[in-house]
């Protein structure tokens, strides 16, 4: 059995009747097995969810007396341990693909999928730059497609600096790379090589605080954190260019959230593997991570918490897990 958006399906009676289960709970963070105090939880993955986790993990650990180790290897190099059974929980920040759920059900790994925040990828520029105040997604799609001609900002508009542009970006084992290119460049995994690429977001915060002439895709929570070091443009979902723009839209919490702000809003995830829920420990960390204690830290983190009513909805399906789990 898989606890995941595509496959998770109940009717409207049952939901009901479980989210009067989960009410019941009272959201409580402890299980009510003993946690072994030398008890570890692994979470590997997705730099952009890191923070996240992070939060929680330190908030956990105040209530806990196991720990919570939380890397940032990227969304790939998560999913690499993950399918291994190397770590715990895997952070995404993109849906699990379709060729890895097959690879999960080769290795005889039943995962579970819970959403616990929401991002808006920002196009990023310096302080300094006073000409681009704003792009559309078919300038986003020239600067970054593979065969790209767009070196300069003069290669996009002829009254802007005849300057080359410094680009950075996310690295290929990052979610953020995959889902950029998906739904900027037209095809996942899909992109020019000539750019400044890492997998730690703070260290493209830093490439483009330290050039007038840089631009950069990040994740939302780590421009909120960097505000004073960087600039955020708006985006049009325009792609033809003989087409009237559609208005430009800043990212931020109302325009993420409403999807307003298109088509970089997305969702962010953790994964589990079932049969480890049957540690305390994790069981444990999993109820803090969809309680609604927890959505604070999300947006103490920069990103966006999820509606109170999907939140209840992970809730739910994590309760059913946990009982299924325990059979």
């Amino acid at each position: 059995m898989h606890f995941d958006r595509t496959i998770y399906g109940f009717s409207a009676v049952a939901v009901a009747s479980m989210l009067g289960i989960a009410a019941m709970c009272g959201g409580c963070i402890q299980s009510d097995s003993k946690v072994d105090p030398t008890a570890t939880v692994n979470v590997e993955g997705s730099s952009t969810v890191f923070l996240i986790s992070q939060a929680m993990a330190n908030e956990f650990e105040k209530k806990s007396p196991c720990k919570v180790t939380v890397g940032r290897s990227g969304t790939g190099g998560g999913y690499k341990k993950f399918v291994l059974r190397q770590c715990d929980l895997w952070n995404a920040s993109r849906p699990i693909a379709e060729k890895e759920k097959t690879e999960l059900q080769a290795k005889g790994i039943d995962w579970l999928e819970l959403e616990v925040g929401i991002d808006g990828i920002s196009i990023a520029v310096h302080p300094k730059n006073d000409w681009c105040t704003e792009l559309t997604v078919g300038q986003l799609r020239k600067i970054w497609e593979p065969d790209s001609t767009v070196n300069k900002w003069s290669d996009l508009d002829p009254k802007w600096p005849d300057q080359p542009i410094e680009l950075y970006g996310a690295d290929t084992d990052s979610g953020t790379f995959e889902y950029f290119t998906e739904v900027i460049v037209g095809k996942k995994n899909s992109s020019r090589t000539k750019y400044q690429a890492a997998n730690d977001d703070n260290v493209l915060i830093q490439g483009v605080a330290g050039s007038q002439y840089a631009l950069g895709y990040i994740p939302y929570g780590y421009c909120v954190e960097n505000k004073d070091k960087i600039k955020v443009i708006k985006v049009s979902p325009t792609v033809d260019a003989d087409e009237a723009a559609a208005p430009a839209v800043e990212p931020t919490v109302e325009t993420i959230l409403s999807g307003e702000y298109k088509p970089l809003a997305r969702p962010l995830f953790v994964y589990a593997n079932v049969e480890t829920l049957k540690r305390p420990e994790i069981a444990d960390f999993l109820k803090f991570t969809v309680s609604e204690e927890s959505q604070p830290l999300v947006a103490k983190r920069g990103f966006v918490r999820i509606p109170d009513e999907k939140r209840k909805e992970m809730e739910t399906r994590l309760e059913t897990a946990l009982k299924a789990a325990s059979k």
